[in-house]
């Protein structure tokens, strides 16, 4: 993966936010398994596949990780609630450094018809 593209997808900046919300990843207790991969490398390829709408089994293999491996990773960075921490610190940093206007916010709806008859 040229490294162009994954400064592009995981800037510096954002690395830093993510580092230390990961999901530590040891080895098996049973043994075998793989190598432990570039943790960058794999989000970078699960950021990848989350914003090109590319399917995980068509990941590029210049991402030096398995579209298994990826999948895998995000599932459990899915489980143990990544995104939401995530975004929190994003909007936290941008926050502290002023990025953001507070004073306004858009709140999403929805709005279903009672049926007739209804009570």
């Amino acid at each position: 993966m040229s490294a162009d593209l994954s400064k592009r997808l995981v800037p510096d900046e954002l690395w830093e936010l993510v580092l230390p919300l990961l999901p530590s990843f040891a080895a098996r207790p049973q043994g075998g398994g793989t190598a432990p991969r570039d943790e960058r490398a794999v989000f970078t390829a699960v950021v990848y596949v989350l914003t090109s709408g590319c399917a995980w089994r068509h990941l590029p293999p210049t991402f030096g990780t398995s579209s298994a491996t990826a999948h895998r990773r995000f599932t459990v960075c899915s489980g143990v609630g990544l995104w939401r921490r995530l975004h929190r610190a994003v909007l936290d940093e941008l926050g502290a450094q002023g990025e953001v206007d507070w004073t306004s916010a858009i709140v999403d709806a929805a709005a279903v018809r009672a049926k007739r008859g209804a009570r």
